[in-house]
């Protein structure tokens, strides 16, 4: 396991030395301020106010927190029965698959009218993005899970709960977790375009307001800083996984 681990985190750090050096040699070649050198970002970063960065990463945080819980919530509370249930997945399969190709971003206006230019127009946004792929994910997951699992239990005299807990639910489970992977990044750009408009608080935010006032440093500084949000969640995850699917090891 700790082998396992240390060559994980030398993997990464190649793959982050190499990303520097390639970073490094394009700021060579370009050799003009739209894009600093990996040094000049570096040292921008150390100049921002520690308390700003942190009070906006907060803020984003925050936001794709909570979008991905409630995608989490709606995706399983829609995706369950239409994974255990033939006749729930007629009736919601043609409204799932006639609402998921419609560009989410587009709705952007439409949740500012409804929900305001604070918090929950954001989170509604993050959460749209999300819970189509959870439940297509979380139903597909749950009629993978072949039946004699079910019947094993079953056998013994497990309840209807106990089925749920110890077959259903990791079925589940796998699925949302690999959908919340592959969605992460369309999450981000969708907060990052977001915290563009009625708001002072946010990455997104912080990079565009430093992107108006040619700052070019203090702006990859914001992107830096928005791409290690992102790699924390997709840590998260992995956590997640390690702690609540032990059986996949």
């Amino acid at each position: 396991m700790v082998k396992r681990r240390t060559s994980y985190l030398l993997s990464l750090l190649y793959v982050l030395a190499g990303l520097h050096l390639l970073w490094f040699l394009l700021a060579l070649a370009v050799n003009k301020p739209i894009l600093p050198g990996p040094e000049d970002v570096y040292r921008a970063l150390l100049r921002l106010d520690r308390s700003d960065m942190l009070e906006n990463a907060g803020y984003s945080l925050f936001r794709v927190f909570a979008g991905v819980a409630l995608a989490m919530l709606a995706g399983l509370l829609v995706g369950l029965p239409m994974g255990r249930s033939a006749r729930w997945n007629r009736l919601l399969d043609p409204v799932v698959y006639l609402t998921y190709p419609i560009p989410k971003i587009a709705l952007l206006p439409v949740a500012m009218l409804l929900l305001g230019l604070g918090e929950r127009s954001k989170i509604m946004m993050i959460t749209l993005i999300l819970v189509f792929p959870v439940i297509i994910s979380v139903r597909d997951g749950i009629r993978a899970i072949p039946s004699d699992a079910y019947d094993v239990l079953t056998s013994v005299g497990a309840g209807a709960g106990q089925k749920f807990r110890h077959v259903t639910l990791p079925g589940a489970l796998a699925a949302i977790l690999s959908s919340i992977r592959v969605s992460l990044g369309t999450a981000f750009s969708v907060l990052f375009f977001t915290e563009i408009y009625g708001t002072e608080h946010g990455l997104g935010y912080f990079i565009m307001d430093a992107w108006q006032r040619i700052d070019y440093p203090g702006m990859y500084a914001g992107i830096l800083l928005f791409s290690l949000a992102g790699f924390i969640l997709f840590l998260i995850v992995d956590v997640l996984e390690a702690v609540f699917m032990k059986w996949r090891r």
